[in-house]
């Protein structure tokens, strides 16, 4: 029987009331693996155009029928509407068509898929002076059909009276084609997949004859307020070849009325070995030819965007190829004046998303900083005489406002007369939607701002939603303690603490500990929900969570995040040798005798390190390895992202400076030190660092006779993704920590 989601239907108010303040003497429920799983996972909110109501979709896991449903939730951003949801047995993709029509893209029984239109309504209730509930139609419109099922991205502006979508297509670009050649591939006599270059697969998937592009087909409402959709699809990109969206990304390109910006890999140079995207332009109907808008000198480009008056794009630029974990810039470029120019040059920190206001006269984005992802904006300058990746700006330019200062913020999105609205989650929290008001719309108002003005620069932010807050209200999610400690280098090195449920201040009693190690390298312990490696499923059960953000971290400035390239068995782990023994004293009720350590990506590479280290002393009765490196050079041949161990270890895995680090720093190389109990996890279809690496690592430590546990995910990747594996890592995970550190332990000391 599926489980009814809380606080979505008619009868929730928004905006919902806010959880109670975090009070360790409260008696609380643990958040169990179960919970984590089966809790509904809110989508980032996406507003009409008009700026009053916006939308979720909620995918809750149906444990019984071993799948997720979901479920189209409509709320107000500024009204006394109470908020609506449809079911989506199909699943499908939404996106709105006007400010009270969203458009439903769902497979069809053709082998396609079929576009419906939902009206949402509302009502005025005059018994209660005041509106009603919100109302959409169960039963959708049939607007059109599309060639395929594989169509996604879908983007609209009613501008241009296109809807633009990508789609994976055969080397001639015909998207009616695209069935026929599929049966001709399958039927092809073979399951051979022959390769005469790079790539050969990426992520979880092997590379086969399609790729990604760009189409767009008429759609425009008739003066009898029925839709059209055209039924010729064009190419835009099939004369220039190009191919977007990139890999996995969803936001490579954007729409205006006429044009469409977006990224694709150069193509000049081989995918494998390079990181170099360029941003381009073409017209919506592929009637002029793409133009290139950047240097050629950069390496990755993301988040494409023009602004509402459609004569200026901004993007997100990485300064050299090959090296993901380089800083993340803002680049403007006006397309009048054909200039282009860097904006954030001098601001160290990595900008995530960016859009314009609708004015056009701020630009608004997201950063990681200090472990949290923040809101940040910036007026757009005036447009300098050339283009430069340095230009002469004021300070007004170049140091950005601080919007929020808490969380994880994704989904940013500007409406009218001053008004942002955007989803974040926390380490307590999946995500919920916010609204910040009365933002400075022109130039003036910071520059000469009225009293009124001044007192908004930085808005009156709100919470307008609060999906699982009733399933969460009873269980006990600490909110992490930061702290702070010297590091190598003397570097200033973050961490977080998480304190086990049932802790109490001044209890004497002792509680094991795990500390946990993230992976990247270029990442970062942040302030975010996680359904992967959550805390507070450790801390329900007892344990005590330490994770320390060491060299290579993101959000504390790029010479942080930089110091790890060609360094990965050192200055880390000073900092986490440091930082381990500063929470210990901090944390006098944390019991060192019962530590363990956990890791996954680079973090199982360290785990490996410290295995090979015990010098290190951390004196852990067991570690925890999750798809971690066993061999650097091996990683450096196998993985799909060559170029990222290329860059991290000094060239190519046969080069002189490659081979000297890889004999210094490859926990392969120390296997005779190994000596302390290991779980090992790995997955078939992670192709980041290949399952053999799990499985070697796994035959030396049984080959040494050290006690040890190979777990084997057959259809999961780089990450564990399906609820029910998800359930069964944390049963592997907890019985093998509790082995040896829990309270039935054999580690176990009277207190």
């Amino acid at each position: 029987m599926r489980t009814p989601l809380p606080l979505l239907g008619i009868a929730a108010q928004l905006p919902f009331s806010t959880p109670p303040k975090f009070n360790p003497y409260n008696t609380l429920d643990a958040l169990s693996p179960v919970d984590l799983a089966g809790l509904e996972r809110p989508s980032a909110a996406l507003p009409n155009i008009a700026g009053d109501l916006a939308f979720v979709t909620v995918s809750k896991y149906d444990f019984e029928k071993e799948k997720f449903n979901q479920t189209l939730v409509v709320f107000p951003v500024e009204s006394t509407f109470t908020s609506a949801e449809v079911p989506l047995p199909k699943g499908g993709e939404a996106f709105w068509l006007t400010g009270t029509t969203l458009a439903h893209v769902v497979e069809g029984e053709n082998d396609n898929l079929e576009l419906y239109a939902l009206e949402v309504r509302g009502s005025y209730n005059s018994a209660t002076t005041s509106d009603g509930p919100l109302k959409i139609s169960s039963e959708g419109t049939l607007i059109g059909t599309f060639p395929t099922k594989t169509a996604s991205n879908f983007k609209y502006n009613p501008h241009s009276r296109h809807l633009v979508f990508a789609d994976n297509v055969y080397e001639d670009f015909d998207l009616d084609g695209v069935k026929e050649r599929d049966k001709e591939w399958s039927s092809r006599g073979t399951s051979a997949m022959v390769y005469d270059s790079t790539p050969v697969r990426f992520w979880d998937f092997w590379v086969g004859p399609k790729k990604g592009a760009l189409f767009s087909v008429p759609l425009y409402m008739l003066p009898d307020h029925t839709w059209y959709m055209g039924r010729e699809f064009f190419s835009p990109l099939k004369e220039s070849s190009h191919h977007t969206p990139v890999e996995l990304a969803s936001d490579d390109f954007h729409v205006s009325a006429t044009q469409i910006i977006y990224t694709a890999k150069d193509p000049a140079l081989p995918d494998a070995w390079h990181t170099r995207q360029n941003i381009y332009i073409v017209d919506i109907r592929g009637a002029t030819k793409s133009r290139q808008l950047t240097s050629g000198k950069q390496g990755s480009t993301h988040n494409p965007v023009f602004n509402h008056q459609g004569d200026k794009v901004a993007w997100i630029e990485i300064d050299e190829d090959g090296i993901e974990g380089s800083r993340a810039k803002i680049v403007i470029y006006d397309l009048k004046a054909n200039v282009r120019y860097t904006l954030t040059q001098h601001w160290d920190r990595s900008v995530q998303s960016i859009t314009f206001n609708k004015e056009g006269t701020f630009i608004y984005f997201t950063a990681g900083d200090h472990a949290k992802v923040k809101v940040f904006y910036l007026p757009v300058p005036p447009t300098p005489p050339y283009s430069t990746t340095d230009p002469v700006l004021d300070d007004l330019y170049t140091k950005p406002t601080e919007l929020t200062s808490t969380g994880a913020v994704t989904g940013i999105h500007t409406m009218y007369t001053g008004r942002l609205l955007f989803s974040r989650s926390s380490l307590t929290s999946p995500n919920d939607a916010y609204l910040i008001q009365h933002l400075p719309r022109y130039l003036s108002d910071l520059t000469q701002p009225s009293e009124g003005v001044a007192k908004s620069l930085k808005g009156d932010l709100s919470k307008i939603s609060g999906f699982t807050e009733a399933a969460l209200r009873r269980k006990w999610l600490h909110p992490g303690e930061e702290f702070y400690f010297t590091g190598a280098n003397d570097k200033k090195i973050h961490g977080w603490a998480f304190k086990p449920r049932g802790w109490k201040e001044g209890d004497k009693k002792k509680w094991p500990v795990v500390l946990m190690i993230h992976g990247g390298p270029q990442s970062a312990w942040l302030d975010d929900w996680s359904t992967r490696w959550n805390q507070n499923v450790f801390t329900g059960k007892g344990y005590f969570v330490i994770c320390i953000n060491p060299t290579g971290s993101t959000t504390f400035g790029q010479e942080l995040t930089d110091a790890i390239t060609e360094d990965w068995g050192g200055k880390p782990f000073v900092d986490l040798i440091n930082g381990w023994t500063y929470a210990l004293e901090k944390y006098p009720e944390i019991d060192a005798d019962r530590a363990v350590g956990a890791g996954a990506s680079w973090g199982g590479y360290a785990i490996n390190w410290i295995q090979s280290n015990p010098e290190f002393g951390f004196n852990f009765k067991a570690l925890v390895c999750h798809d971690g490196v066993f061999d650097t050079r091996y990683s450096g041949l196998s993985t799909d992202v060559p170029f990222l161990f290329n860059g991290e270890w000094g060239g190519r895995p046969w080069e002189e400076k490659n081979k000297k680090l890889s004999e210094k720093f490859s926990p392969s190389n120390f296997v005779h030190k190994w000596s302390t109990p290991e779980l090992i996890i790995h997955s078939s279809k992670d192709y980041r660092l290949p399952e053999t690496e799990g499985i070697t690592a796994f035959h030396a430590l049984q080959q040494l006779g050290v006690p040890s546990r190979l777990v084997v995910f057959p259809n999961e990747n780089h990450w564990i993704l399906n609820p029910g594996n998800s359930i069964a890592w944390h049963d592997e995970v907890f019985r093998w920590i509790d082995q040896f550190i829990g309270e039935n332990s054999t580690n176990v000391e009277e207190i």
